[in-house]
């Protein structure tokens, strides 16, 4: 079992910056990939960035790419998102999740435990 707690969210003008912020607990940190996705209402959750085991591998979705940073420092069993020139579109419930074969996935499919999700919304 993981738990995932997530934090950072918070209304925010366009242009601003967030840093999300995902504490695990219960299996070793180091042993699974993690990954950000989003929801906006209506809308099916998507994938946002992904992060191997090792933070050797990171991929991120075509909209995010170049504004938003993920990172992962497992001493402190926490996941990243450094979320920079933020847009509108960005508003949405934002989850962190795991999955247990490390490499870092894209898919929702392909992870097994979620947290709750944290508000982010941009103001225009």
């Amino acid at each position: 079992q993981v738990q995932l707690v997530e934090s950072g969210g918070e209304l925010v003008q366009a242009g601003g910056s967030l840093r999300l912020s995902c504490a695990a607990s219960g299996r070793p940190f180091s042993s699974y990939g993690m990954g950000w996705f989003r929801q906006a209402p209506g809308k099916d959750r998507e994938f946002v960035a992904a992060i191997s085991w090792s933070a050797g591998r990171t991929y991120y979705a075509d909209s995010v790419k170049g504004r938003f940073t993920i990172s992962r420092d497992n001493t402190k069993k926490t996941m990243y998102l450094q979320m920079n020139s933020l847009k509108p579109e960005d508003t949405a419930v934002y989850y962190c999740a795991v999955d247990l074969q490390g490499s870092g996935a894209t898919m929702t499919y392909e992870y097994d435990y979620w947290g709750q999700g944290t508000q982010v919304t941009v103001s225009s």
